[in-house]
């Protein structure tokens, strides 16, 4: 499954999907190097990361996601039917034979660009709603694990409180998971 820029540079959004690729993978991340670049690009550009910051991220990505990266599929563009500045996000998903593009922008990939190649583009709040289906309770662990682990910064931040974040951005899944374990947002 491959993640498109717009979702690894939302860090809570991103370190949700990264934790659920990790033992016990639930999934397996796939980018590129144009994907990443594209990435960094918008950590430094758009949300104002320090530079050091963002190549740090990227190689903290490819050191313990070596297995994600694949190979140059630019060869591929020129016959894609996908918004133009896209077509290295569906030429990667073909090159790695997977079947889904997890995006935040699916204005960007019509049914029409991906039919013809099986693929289908997904919002991450419906991405995570099916592995909450899935595996529940892997879901749950990772997400108490994120607000633990910024408890450090946050003392009071509890995987409630935490599931309100992520609610920013994909609310759908924060809506569905609260209801599953009977919580309210703050939002």
């Amino acid at each position: 499954m491959v993640l498109d820029a717009c979702v690894l540079a939302n860090h809570g959004v991103c370190d949700l999907f990264l934790r659920l690729a990790e033992r016990p993978r639930l999934y397996t991340a796939v980018w590129s190097a144009s994907i990443l670049e594209e990435t960094t690009r918008t950590q430094i550009t758009k949300l104002n990361w320090p530079p050091e910051l963002a190549d740090h991220w990227r190689g903290e990505v490819m050191k313990y996601f070596p297995e994600s990266l694949v190979d140059d599929a630019s060869c591929l563009e020129p016959v894609l039917a996908n918004e133009a500045k896209d077509r290295h996000v569906l030429a990667t998903t073909i090159r790695a034979g997977a079947p889904t593009i997890v995006t935040f922008n699916l204005r960007d990939f019509s049914s029409s660009s991906l039919e013809p190649w099986g693929i289908q583009a997904v919002h991450p709040a419906d991405y995570l709603i099916t592995l909450h289906t899935i595996a529940p309770d892997v879901v749950v662990a990772k997400l108490i694990e994120m607000a633990r682990d910024r408890q450090t910064k946050t003392p009071d931040l509890t995987p409630q409180a935490y599931l309100s974040k992520l609610a920013r951005s994909v609310p759908a899944f924060a809506a569905h998971l609260a209801d599953s374990l009977g919580w309210t947002l703050d939002c």
